[in-house]
């Protein structure tokens, strides 16, 4: 059986964002619709802190996909020539179940999240934002400089991280990449303040936005935090905001930045006012005044990772990249 493999350059050649933008609006659109198949992830906490092995698998209507997510997260590849996401996307054929494709999860992963995020600030930003705010010098923060350009006009771009080193490095490979001039500032206050759109991508357990730094109107990708025990929002911020997530079973069960609120009484599950997918759709209002606060809880979908490799596979087909493998899989 002949199965498509394609390695993390290949990912990247053939997923622009401003395509991934579009791929993700859809998939979520048909999340919403009911043509979606997807458990919680399951997650192994490796000893010693050393990191974690997760598995997501999916099904898809549209684009009709099927396959899994195998990642490994570990937090110490970070300034290494490692990403700190490693794994594969596999896909199998939705008909008949054979694999079809293998392919590098950390350029999907990078990717995707970055687009969600364009998604929803298409949705839930106001239309004239443009001072944006990055918390984090990672492979998010670049991939949602990115995204953020791409559906926004930016005129303004701050970045904060605790890494100087990092910080500094982003700042050039923005100038580089983009040319872009994003000014490094000393603290994570000092990025969001004025900021109108802001996206948070750190590795931080407790909250990096306090809600008196926030002027009316803003616009917040939480995208660092995907455990229980961890956030990235202050309990304010995340109360007087209109939530919307990705998903809402995993919001309930996975998603720090809305239990831990929970937890202390500020908000009830009431609070998420719908999915992403849901305002896509027009079933749940999105933002409803220019003043008010949004803000999108991202944890990551498998479904998103399915829609995009689906994609990808797709043009490498029809452009005949990649290695093809013969696997087994027929009857002897």
């Amino acid at each position: 059986m002949p199965v498509r493999i394609l390695d993390q350059a290949q990912v990247t050649e053939l997923l622009p964002m401003r395509e991934c933008i579009d791929v993700m609006e859809l998939a979520l659109r048909t999340l919403a619709e009911g043509g979606a198949m997807l458990p919680l992830r399951t997650v192994l906490k490796l000893p010693d802190g050393l990191g974690a092995f997760g598995v997501m698998p999916a099904r898809l209507s549209t684009p009709s996909a099927l396959g899994l997510k195998a990642i490994a997260v570990f937090p110490g590849n970070e300034g290494t020539r490692l990403d700190s996401h490693q794994g594969l996307v596999v896909l199998f054929a939705p008909d008949t179940g054979a694999p079809i494709a293998i392919m590098d999860a950390s350029s999907i992963t990078a990717i995707r999240t970055a687009a969600v995020s364009a998604v929803a600030t298409r949705a839930l930003a106001n239309p004239g934002a443009g001072d944006l705010a990055l918390l984090g010098s990672g492979v998010q923060a670049r991939s949602h400089l990115e995204a953020m350009s791409v559906v926004r006009p930016l005129y303004r771009v701050r970045a904060w991280s605790p890494n100087q080193g990092r910080l500094t490095a982003f700042a050039a490979w923005a100038g580089n990449r983009f040319g872009a001039a994003v000014e490094t500032v000393s603290s994570a206050e000092a990025a969001v303040r004025g900021a109108d759109i802001i996206c948070t991508a750190t590795s931080s357990r407790t909250p990096v936005v306090e809600a008196g730094w926030l002027g009316p109107g803003v616009h917040i990708n939480a995208v660092g935090s995907s455990i229980p025990t961890a956030r990235e929002l202050d309990s304010r911020t995340v109360a007087e905001a209109r939530l919307v997530v990705d998903r809402r079973e995993s919001a309930l069960n996975e998603a720090g930045d809305f239990l831990i609120p929970r937890s202390e009484g500020a908000i009830t599950d009431a609070h998420i006012v719908g999915e992403l997918g849901e305002v896509l759709l027009g079933t749940v209002p999105g933002r409803r005044t220019p003043a008010e606060w949004t803000i999108f809880k991202s944890l990551g979908l498998a479904i998103e990772d399915l829609a995009a490799a689906h994609h990808v596979l797709g043009k490498a087909a029809s452009r005949n990249i990649g290695l093809v493998a013969h696997l087994g899989g027929l009857r002897q």
